[in-house]
């Protein structure tokens, strides 16, 4: 199967905070035990192998402390996007949220397979 290469936008926030509660809009998917940037790779790549187009992953927080991880054909800012986050309730490392884009655009349930598959 042909990979296809990883997009990533580089556009650090620095007012944002990784440790910030939920992001606004975003739905839950779960916590995991891996490092931010293993779950976010997982998802960007499962994404790409499947739906065999460009994935975009946007950093949030410097040093890819914090992704969003754009569904196959969404665009930042708005679009639909897996949040990757460093975990607020110490109970593991990495919190996964899924923000659906501007005008409804884009439904957990369609990517949450592979999400929960990298959790």
């Amino acid at each position: 199967m042909k990979s296809l290469p990883l997009l990533v936008v580089t556009a650090a926030t620095l007012t944002a905070c990784a440790n910030a509660p939920m992001p606004p809009n975003a739905q839950t998917v779960g916590e995991s035990q891996q490092p931010v940037s293993a779950v976010w790779q997982c998802i960007a790549q499962r994404w790409a192998d499947r739906s065999q187009q460009q994935v975009i992953s946007q950093v949030i927080v410097a040093n890819n402390q914090a992704m969003d991880v754009y569904v196959p054909g969404q665009q930042p800012p708005n679009g639909a996007a897996a949040l990757v986050r460093p975990s607020w309730s110490g109970n593991s490392k990495t919190w996964v949220g899924f923000r659906p884009g501007a005008g409804g655009g884009g439904d957990a349930s369609a990517g949450a397979a592979d999400i929960n598959a990298c959790l």
